[in-house]
């Protein structure tokens, strides 16, 4: 069984400009032009990134050894002066490292970690088990390496400690809504497959009390049904009490689809009775990365002309 969640959750410290950054690849390897992209997109924002040279390394598909990647990470959650610490690249592999995490050693210290994709497992895990807010955000070898590729209004109220900081979508934006209603929850969740690949494990996420965001890339509707309906079956939507989707990008099938993915995402979740929101950019996006703190209290507004997501609370201490 998963070990119980602390009573209150450790918020790490704000970020400035100036500060230094860690950057880490706890899944798989990544293209050498873009990371340097990225890192001197960093630069450019003030901070200062730092990392491993064995952070270039090959194993299979990963970014090195689960030894490498699981030194490399704590490795920066105990050096002082990185402030911060931001994926490379997600893809696959963070698994290998949950049983080899020591997470009294990371919670003592407890820094800013963001990424999305496969990083998910880590987000969560870290929130759930160690205690500590994570970000759901831009990596640096995918988001910060791109001219648009990140959010900064939601980046910096995230990292440096905006308090009751809003995100608003208008009607005939590209976030819709699905099902009117208004709840208040801590916002947890990330890429769906990893959410799903988290159950009967010791590292299963908690879901209860939660504004559940969910989002995927490059998966066709029935698998996205067919995870759904896991998560369903598993008892996981029971205690949600509103669901943001991402983007949802490339999730269609081709080539001839006669139904939307919100329809899809509907005949699971619509008899929950709970607002339900659709195309969050965060995470698998097209463009503007929104970063998201991963176990702050807030609330989701939804109804037919409008959605809103506001943070509750500072993700970080100032």
């Amino acid at each position: 069984m998963p070990a119980s969640a602390p009573a209150s959750r450790i918020k790490p410290r704000a970020l400035r400009s100036g500060d230094t950054i860690g950057i880490v690849a706890p899944a798989s390897s990544f293209k050498r032009e873009e990371f340097e992209a990225g890192c001197e997109a960093l630069r450019q924002m003030g901070y200062k990134p730092v990392y491993s040279e064995s952070i270039f390394s090959h194993d299979l598909y990963f970014a090195g050894s689960p030894d490498r990647r699981i030194q490399e990470l704590e490795d920066m959650f105990q050096r002082d002066h990185v402030k911060a610490i931001i994926c490379a690249r997600g893809g696959y592999g963070a698994n290998y490292l949950l049983p080899l995490l020591d997470l009294p050693k990371l919670a003592a210290k407890p820094k800013i970690i963001v990424g999305y994709s496969d990083i998910t497992t880590l987000l969560t895990h870290f929130c759930d088990a160690a205690g500590f807010i994570t970000f759901h955000g831009p990596m640096v070898a995918k988001d910060f390496a791109k001219a648009d590729g990140f959010d900064p209004v939601s980046w910096r109220n995230a990292v440096a400690g905006a308090q009751n900081w809003r995100l608003e979508f208008s009607a005939g934006s590209a976030v819709k809504s699905l099902g009117s209603g208004s709840a208040e929850g801590v916002l947890y969740g990330g890429c769906l497959s990893m959410l799903v690949a988290s159950l009967g494990t010791p590292y299963e996420i908690r879901t209860d009390g939660t504004i559940l965001f969910i989002e995927d890339i490059g998966t066709k509707p029935y698998q996205i049904d067919r995870m759904l309906m896991h998560l369903k079956l598993a008892g996981k939507f029971a205690g949600v009490r509103g669901i943001i989707f991402g983007e949802m990008l490339d999730c269609i099938q081709a080539p001839n689809q006669r139904y939307t993915l919100e329809e899809v995402v509907m005949r699971v979740v619509d008899d929950l009775g709970i607002p339900v929101a659709y195309g969050l950019r965060s995470g698998h996006v097209s463009r503007q990365n929104i970063t998201l703190p991963i176990g702050v209290k807030a609330a989701l507004n939804v109804d037919s002309t409008s959605v809103s997501l506001e943070i509750l609370e500072a993700a970080v201490t100032v």
